[in-house]
Parts: C-alpha cells; sequence; structure tokens
C-alpha cells in the first residue's frame, strides 16, 4: 500500500519549502501536480530542477479556468467531475505507490488539493506537508511588518462582490486580497471607496526570480496579473520609539 503525499511549496522560492517537502519531492518516483491547459504549471516550475531522472509525472489540467464563471452550473459541475476523476486516479495509482502532489503554497489555505483530500477521504492514506502561505511571503518580499498589536488581519477574495469588498475594506485593519487577475478593477474602486487604495501593494509572483513589488495606485488598471496578491498593512498599537 502507498498514500498520497500533498507537499506544500511555500511561497514560490524553493529555498524557502519545508525539509520534508524538499526531501519527499525529491525522492517522489510519482509527482501530480495541477495545470492550465496549454501551460507547464506553477508548482512544477518551482520544482524542475528537484526531479529524480526517472519521475513519472501527471499533469492535472483544469478543464476550465476563466472562461466560465467562477459561480456558474457548467463551472461547477465540471470542477466537480474533474476533482472526482483525480480523486480515482490517485486513489488507483496509491494502491501500490506512493504519489507525491504538488501545491502552492500552504495545501489547507484555499489549494486546490482540498478537494481532492475530501474526496479521498476513508479511501486511501493522505498525508499533508504544511508550508508558508503565499501571502506570507509577499508581505516580507515589502519589507514592512504587516501586522501591528491589536490588528485584524483579514483574508478577502477578489471575486466577492464589490459591496462586500467595500464592507470588509472598511472594517479591517491589515488586508490580504487573492484572486486578483481580472477582478483587479473591481478590486481597485472598492479600496479607493474605502479609502485604502494609497496604502495598497500589489505583489506579483512574490519571492520568485520575476518578483514585482508596485503600489497599486501606481499600477495601470489593465495590468491584471493572474499569480499576484494585494496588500495593504495594519497601523495598530507599537511600542513607542526611544526619543
Amino acid at each position: 500500500m502507498g498514500k498520497v503525499i500533498c507537499a506544500g511549496l511555500g511561497p514560490g522560492d524553493p529555498e524557502l519549502m519545508s525539509v520534508k517537502s524538499d526531501r519527499v519531492i525529491r525522492g517522489a518516483r510519482h509527482l501530480a501536480f495541477f495545470r492550465k491547459k496549454g501551460r507547464a504549471g506553477q508548482a512544477r516550475a518551482i520544482v524542475k530542477d528537484m526531479l529524480r531522472d526517472d519521475v513519472i509525472e501527471y499533469p492535472m489540467e483544469y478543464p476550465v479556468t476563466t472562461e466560465l464563471r467562477f459561480d456558474s452550473a457548467e463551472y461547477r459541475a465540471l470542477m466537480v467531475d474533474f476533482y472526482a476523476e483525480w480523486a480515482d486516479k490517485l486513489e488507483a495509482l496509491a494502491r501500490d505507490n506512493d504519489v507525491v502532489v504538488l501545491c502552492e503554497g500552504d495545501p489547507f489555505f484555499y489549494g486546490s488539493f482540498m478537494h481532492l483530500h475530501t474526496r479521498l477521504q476513508g479511501r486511501t492514506e493522505v498525508e499533508v506537508l504544511p508550508a508558508i502561505p503565499g501571502m506570507v511571503g509577499c508581505w516580507n518580499a515589502i519589507g514592512d511588518p504587516f501586522t501591528w498589536g491589536d490588528d485584524v488581519l483579514s483574508v478577502l477574495m477578489g471575486t466577492l462582490p464589490e459591496a462586500e469588498l467595500v464592507d470588509h475594506m472598511t472594517r479591517a485593519d491589515a488586508l490580504v486580497i487573492m484572486k486578483t487577475g481580472r477582478n483587479m478593477p473591481t478590486i481597485r474602486r472598492a479600496l479607493e471607496t474605502a479609502g485604502r487604495l494609497q496604502d495598497a501593494w500589489l505583489v506579483e509572483k512574490g519571492t520568485m526570480p520575476s518578483e514585482r513589488v508596485a503600489k497599486l495606485a501606481d499600477v495601470d488598471v489593465a495590468d491584471c496579473p493572474y499569480f499576484a496578491i494585494v496588500l495593504v498593512h495594519g497601523q495598530g498599537r507599537r511600542p513607542e520609539a526611544d526619543g
């Protein structure tokens, strides 16, 4: 009997993944990873120099990404079938071998693997290796402490309705906004309405060689990178400086 091992990759820099994930990935004989159709896959790119020569790879290609609205019935049906199919395939592979599944960031923090984890319960042994979430790598890329004292940290999805984004942005101290991409114009308007735009940062591909850090107010509204996070620092209680 083998098992399914989900290795969290962390924020993107291979040197920032855990020692255990590094060891498991380097020893993997069977390796699965998510990717868009026609793309190499971000997770696969992170580990490209770590794989053994005889590794057998299983690209799990999403049937849909931005072609359909995420809340449409057609989108949900396609994704349900996709996760069910791959849960079956991983269960079958794990009857005889360990199978390593790659997951960017931390697997249990908005990771796609969660949908497979739920479906594999009671069917095969599953081990999840935690990792540094991508947002942590991004706020460290800015080089300023992100939360102070009693700051409340809110993590928002850019897919939320604009009015809900404004409400959360107005009430929160420190803000992390994920799932940006084509939602960036909505996110920007909401931040402006909430009076937070001038304090917002855009971090694209944090900790990776092509990392970009910019004030969101200075970024063209048409520039909507997919692999990016918007951040607003908290300004809470802190000790007074001497002098």
